[in-house]
């Protein structure tokens, strides 16, 4: 066994593809199949299974990709605590969502730009449910998005806070001001929403439909957070937004939040591709969002769970 052929192993069997890997590792694709192979006839065992164009770890395989994990992650370590800390640099690509790129961000961004100006952030905005395929596919660094869900398959997961959603409407909608508002009061209304995908409107529809005495609500779908929130304002129907989005507009008195709240949690989560080591380039991003979602809190600053320290390399 040598490096070259465990980093080949790895990257193979954390994308399942030959091709994806070689493309990754910018090697040609018959350089990974004879680095694979030689890895095979060294161990005596095979690693993958060919079935019809799809390709799976062996038993073998599964045994080993984890040691190979801790090998480079030793190696990793061992060149950072050789060279010593540096600055973090390169490109660091972070799938994300509208609502987290428009209102956790801008803060991230300008201290970056200011404090480490060799490292460049490049922001995918996306569904969860799409960053965490790109993660997997090895064409994400981070994703930082909200779901319900805090297990990704293959993805590991540093669940940040729950995410305050909010009911808003116009101030003069008929909802407004009402106290005790229920799901099926928020059915009986045209009900706003952002595209397709943002896990909350998945739930929320859920949530409403169950409620409603009918077939349930109107839904009036607009194409993004800002747009919503002016139909809203123009007093179209309600909407649940995150919190963190509508704040400006309920100071400037152009919402109202209504006296409802959902029976469903969303949270705010940093992820990687399981197997990924998080290097200083991944902790700088993730404690300072942590540092600037804090400060920037409107009703109480969310918490971060206290979690072990992950390793901090290469």
């Amino acid at each position: 066994m040598d490096l070259r052929q465990l980093t080949t192993f790895h990257r193979v069997a954390t994308l399942l593809s030959f091709t994806k890997a070689a493309a990754d590792l910018n090697y040609a694709q018959s350089s990974v199949t004879a680095q694979v192979k030689s890895l095979e006839v060294a161990l005596g065992v095979e690693l993958f299974e060919r079935l019809r164009g799809r390709i799976r770890l062996t038993p073998a395989g599964e045994r080993l990709l984890p040691y190979a994990e801790r090998i480079l992650s030793l190696v990793d370590e061992a060149r950072d605590k050789t060279t010593g800390w540096a600055e973090p640099t390169g490109l660091l690509t972070v799938g994300t969502s509208e609502s987290l790129t428009s209102y956790r961000m801008p803060p991230v961004l300008e201290f970056f730009h200011h404090r480490y100006p060799r490292l460049r952030i490049s922001l995918r905005t996306g569904s969860a449910d799409r960053t965490c395929e790109a993660l997997r596919q090895g064409a994400l660094d981070m994703g930082f998005f909200m779901d319900a869900r805090t297990e990704h398959a293959g993805l590991s997961t540093e669940r940040l806070w729950s995410e305050p959603l909010v009911a808003v409407a116009a101030p003069g909608h008929r909802l407004a001001g009402l106290p005790g508002l229920t799901s099926g009061d928020l059915a009986a209304v045209p009900l706003l929403v952002p595209e397709a995908g943002d896990c909350y409107r998945v739930l929320l529809e859920a949530e409403l439909a169950e409620a409603a005495a009918g077939p349930g609500p109107a839904l009036l779908e607009f194409g993004t957070v800002e747009s919503v929130k002016r139909g809203v304002a123009a007093g179209l129907g309600v909407s649940v937004l995150p919190e963190v989005a509508v704040a400006d507009a309920v100071a400037a008195g152009a919402l109202v939040v209504l006296d409802w709240r959902p029976p469903f949690e969303v949270h705010t989560q940093i992820a990687w591709r399981r197997g990924q080591q998080v290097t200083r380039e991944m902790r700088a991003f993730i404690d300072q969002t942590v540092r600037f979602a804090a400060q920037d809190a409107q009703a109480g600053p969310p918490v971060r769970e206290e979690r072990p320290e992950l390793q901090l390399v290469g």
